[in-house]
């Protein structure tokens, strides 16, 4: 006949030694290889880096290089997109708002953006509740210095318009 085991558990203990459980890591399995883990005691400080976990290293002066290459690569790449489109586009649009007068007309206000000395057409729209378009009009944007021009305008509707919008702008 052996002795028993006496790491082993036998069910009862002694008063003189106090039994550790099991940390969560060790009792669901996920323990890390060769870690000492006890029970947390409650001068335990969670965050103690001495469990062999290592930082993660920082990156060598190349790779900082690199990285900031990259990112200056890329700014320099949506900078170039940002002017072809204006030089492609240069007439941009925002609507500032809109005001029902009557159930004959709206009132719509908005500002045009463009090089100093271009000429511009806008397709101004007024829309019922159903989407549906209820009065248009093309308002003439002359050249002017300032690069962005606010402008106001009146369309006749067939219906109550419930809203105005800008719906293109071109350059002439």
């Amino acid at each position: 006949m052996t002795d028993p085991d006496p790491a082993a558990p036998t069910g009862t203990a002694h008063p003189q030694t106090p039994v550790q459980a099991p940390s969560l890591a060790e009792r669901y399995g996920r323990a890390r290889p060769g870690s000492q883990q006890a029970a947390a005691l409650p001068g335990d400080d969670p965050w103690d880096e001495t469990d062999g976990v290592r930082p993660r290293p920082k990156l060598s002066v190349g790779a900082r290089i690199a990285v900031a290459l990259a990112l200056a690569a890329g700014v320099a790449i949506a900078a170039w997109f940002t002017i072809v489109d204006t030089q492609r586009d240069p007439v941009t649009f925002t609507d500032v708002g809109f005001s029902v007068v009557s159930p004959e007309e709206v009132e719509v206000t908005f500002d045009v953006s463009m090089p100093p000395g271009t000429e511009a057409v806008c397709t101004v729209t007024a829309l019922s509740k159903n989407f549906a378009e209820v009065g248009a009009v093309d308002v003439e944007v002359a050249a002017d210095a300032a690069r962005t021009t606010r402008h106001t305008v009146t369309i006749a509707t067939t219906e109550l318009a419930t809203t105005g919008v800008v719906d293109h702008c071109d350059q002439r």
